[in-house]
């Protein structure tokens, strides 16, 4: 038998062994094996570790307390006139606005869109003040069309080295976040892209034990948000059963199930 991968996520030990005739995954935490998976494919049998690893948390209660959680405080679901009051109309508001002064296929090689933009970034509570304040001379300065021009690369599938330009657009000005990175791409194509909240991203993927709630770094690196989209992937086709229409809808139901307490009321214009 020999140890051919090994690593440590949060209180876990993940070891993926070659028995000679196959694969063991196990988790071990405090000298005690957790879990035990075994398999044929490696790749496959370590992406079912991390998956088994993220069980183990104390926070964990999986998506049907996820579904759950969600549909104590909307029963009636996604289309329930207080989800759309209390958590998306907001966001469709401000998607309406970019696609009406600043639309994706005039964003990839149009010029002086910056001020269009930062009214969108303002339009919405997504962003905290001094992320949208920190954002106001890079949108308003030279860099404007370059960083508007990466922001819409990124949306049409160029993750890496859009992502590449923003983080060193951004990095000037002291906001090289995820939030100002990935908002513009969750509005123009909600369909494909996420809004990364990271705090609460994390808790939720702790909760429902996706392997995103290790994997996030706050650098902008293109692994962080393959991981996320891993993650809402996941979320979509386990909750697949309440219909969500894309990740305005999801990223909601993240923010619902990490964020709203016991006994809360929705509340329009809710944070997300």
């Amino acid at each position: 038998m020999k140890t051919i991968r090994n690593d440590v996520i949060g209180k876990n030990t993940l070891r993926l062994v070659d028995t000679g005739k196959g694969f063991v995954g196990l988790v071990i935490s405090g000298g005690k094996q957790l879990s035990r998976i075994d398999g044929d494919d490696p790749v496959q049998l370590w992406t079912d570790l991390r998956a088994a690893a993220g069980r183990t948390s104390d926070a964990y209660f999986g998506f049907d307390g996820a579904r759950s959680r969600f549909r104590q405080f909307f029963p009636d679901g996604f289309r329930s006139p207080a989800f759309e009051e209390a958590e998306r109309n907001y966001k469709l508001k401000a998607k309406a606005k970019l696609d009406d002064t600043a639309p994706l296929e005039r964003a990839l090689t149009g010029s002086d869109l910056g001020e269009a933009v930062l009214s969108v970034y303002r339009g919405t509570n997504l962003l905290s003040p001094f992320e949208k304040t920190r954002l106001e001379p890079l949108l308003r300065g030279p860099d404007a069309d370059v960083f508007v021009q990466a922001a819409a690369r990124f949306t049409i599938g160029e993750i890496d080295a859009a992502l590449a330009t923003m983080a060193g657009l951004l990095g000037k000005h002291d906001v090289a976040k995820w939030t100002a990175v990935t908002y513009l791409p969750f509005l123009w194509r909600p369909e494909d892209h996420m809004f990364l909240k990271p705090m609460v991203t994390q808790e939720f993927a702790e909760r429902v034990g996706h392997p995103f709630v290790h994997d996030y770094s706050p650098a902008l690196d293109p692994a962080v948000y393959a991981s996320l989209r891993d993650l809402m992937a996941q979320t979509a086709r386990e909750v697949a059963d309440l219909d969500p229409r894309d990740n305005i809808d999801l990223q909601s139901l993240v923010w619902i199930v990490a964020e709203y307490k016991e006994g809360d009321v929705p509340i329009p214009a809710q944070a997300g």
